[in-house]
């Protein structure tokens, strides 16, 4: 079962990193490719998109995409990290990098890989399937103590110590195999107005595992600063992200890239000699339109920041 796949902030994201013919840019969560459609047109006919993402159905979309694709093209089977990081090994430049944050509809619609809590599926959760870490190792391996601390942590969730528990009692019994075995778990250890809550009830346990699976926070702040070094003087970095946790990392990133002088306010003059790296692209972040809400539920905790490079201050070289 999958739907058809609704890029987020679509027009919001080209146009904060505002394409242009001719150029490189990196999309290093190329999913379907619904972001990437949009800049190819804009950087065509000699400009160069480069694809990344781990999940090895991307490469198949890829393909399709890259044989209509008015622009050249690459792509790189890597988490986006790796990926960065290679891409500047190979002294690759970019005008532009973006990244769509946390899991895309199509892998939480597609049973089998048990992103979703609204399906019985297999304990998996990987975005690479290649990989050993899967969620039932997770819940069946972790202890009492790590697991509160990943729900705390990843899902700032507020019965992580009694969710962790129930896990921790029920697989005593026997392992917990399936998405609604976890589901079950979830709703024996909270209170029971928490049951009908807003939201549902084992979201945040969810993200927070898919989260600790994937290293997603990890990788981000491993790629953000390798993003920002791909760029030259007038490049862009944009990202999307769909909570919190993954929001604070990237509005944090950008003002501190944005940032001059740190000289303490009594100080009539600057001695730091700090200047700012970049300059901030819609400083309070861009979110979803009411109408891209209502057509697409999944686009309301979304929010899009970005940057753009200045130039290099005296004595830094590219």
């Amino acid at each position: 079962m999958t739907r058809e796949h609704v890029p987020v902030l679509a027009a919001e994201l080209v146009e904060l990193i505002d394409p242009r013919p001719g150029e490189t840019v990196v999309d290093c969560t190329f999913g379907a490719g619904g972001h990437a459609r949009l800049v190819a047109e804009r950087i065509a006919p000699e400009g160069t998109l480069v694809a990344v993402d781990r999940d090895p159905v991307t490469g198949e979309r890829y393909e399709d995409f890259a044989a209509e694709a008015p622009c050249r093209t690459r792509f790189l089977a890597a988490e986006y990290a790796d990926a960065l990081a290679e891409l500047d090994k190979d002294g690759v430049r970019a005008d532009a990098v973006y990244l769509d944050l946390g899991v895309s509809s199509m892998q939480l619609d597609t049973l089998q890989r048990g992103f979703s809590y609204a399906y019985d599926a297999p304990l998996d959760m990987r975005m690479d399937p290649d990989q050993a870490l899967d969620a039932r190792t997770v819940v069946n391996e972790w202890d009492e103590r790590r697991l509160a601390g990943v729900f705390r942590e990843y899902g700032e969730e507020r019965y992580a110590r009694q969710i962790a528990r129930g896990i921790v009692r029920r697989r005593s019994r026997s392992p917990l195999a399936t998405t609604f075995d976890l589901v079950e778990v979830i709703n024996e250890s909270i209170p029971a107005p928490a049951r009908f809550g807003a939201g549902h009830p084992a979201r945040r346990v969810f993200q927070a595992i898919r989260i600790a699976v994937n290293d997603e926070l990890g990788s981000l702040d491993r790629a953000l600063p390798l993003a920002w070094e791909l760029l030259g003087p007038g490049g862009r970095l944009a990202a999307i992200s769909f909570h919190s946790l993954e929001d604070r990392r990237v509005k944090r990133f950008l003002a501190h890239r944005a940032r001059g002088c740190v000289c303490p306010p009594e100080l009539p003059i600057c001695v730091c000699g700090r200047e700012p790296e970049g300059e901030l692209l819609a400083p309070r972040g861009v979110t979803p339109s009411r109408e891209e809400v209502a057509d697409n539920p999944r686009a309301r905790a979304a929010r899009a920041r970005g940057a753009r490079r200045l130039a290099a201050a005296a004595g830094e070289t590219d």
